[in-house]
């Protein structure tokens, strides 16, 4: 297994509030864990609110007793809303933060996704599938016919933004040669998908793809955080 990981300020915002981790190893009872997070609020609290998540995440399934990725990852999501919650109330700058949250596992060829918020997952084969469903008032309405992708996303779901949150939970078996991006919308916003899969698929490694990928939403305006992470099972 291969992954690389490139997080970039974008050429619109001075603070990048993304914030990605991975490990190969195993992490308490999961094999191995992939996260992406894409941090909201003001100057300080984007980035306290994706990166306290994310670290607070894997430090609660290091410790939990659960066996069953599901169970873990959605026990994490929970306990970790409540946290970034209480984190919220310590500080006037802190007000009103929370965050996006993609996290994925990988065990025996079954890929274990959970999402809350507009951050996403891929599987580049042949073709580009998005796994991942945006929780944003956008796709709520594209999926009820009553407007177009194209007006401005808000997200109806997100980490530290309600009393309550659940992951969405999609399980993927991989093909040959299957290779999975996680991205913030930093990168989704910036290049249309099908130019995502060919500049991977253009590139003669994950390292070089990574780099490409964040090179072209910095030319398409670079307006966002630009999170990139491709794993190559």
């Amino acid at each position: 297994m291969k992954v690389q990981a490139v997080t970039d300020v974008g050429r619109e915002r001075s603070v990048n509030q993304d914030y990605v981790y991975y490990s190969l190893t195993e992490t308490g009872s999961l094999p191995n864990l992939f996260l992406v997070a894409d941090g909201m609020g003001g100057h300080k609290a984007g980035d306290m609110a994706s990166r306290y998540t994310v670290e607070t995440f894997v430090s609660l399934v290091q410790d939990s007793t659960l066996k069953d990725p599901v169970s873990i990852i959605n026990n994490a999501v929970t306990q970790v809303n409540r946290r970034l919650l209480q984190k919220a109330a310590e500080s006037e700058n802190y007000e009103g933060m929370g965050t996006t949250l993609v996290a994925a596992t990988v065990y025996d060829n079954i890929l274990r996704v959970a999402n809350v918020g507009d951050s996403r997952l891929y599987i580049l084969g042949n073709e580009i599938t998005q796994i991942t469903r945006d929780h944003s008032l956008v796709e709520e309405m594209v999926s009820m016919g009553e407007i177009n992708r194209e007006q401005k996303n808000i997200i109806t779901r997100a980490i530290g933004g309600y009393d309550t949150v659940e992951a969405e939970m999609f399980s993927v078996d991989l093909k040959p040669n299957d290779c999975i991006l996680m991205c913030t919308d930093g990168l989704s916003n910036m290049v249309e998908d099908a130019d995502i899969l060919k500049i991977v698929k253009s590139a003669p490694d994950i390292e070089t793809a990574a780099k490409n990928l964040v090179a072209a939403a910095n030319a398409n305006g670079g307006k966002d955080n630009i999170t990139v992470m491709i794993i190559e099972p």
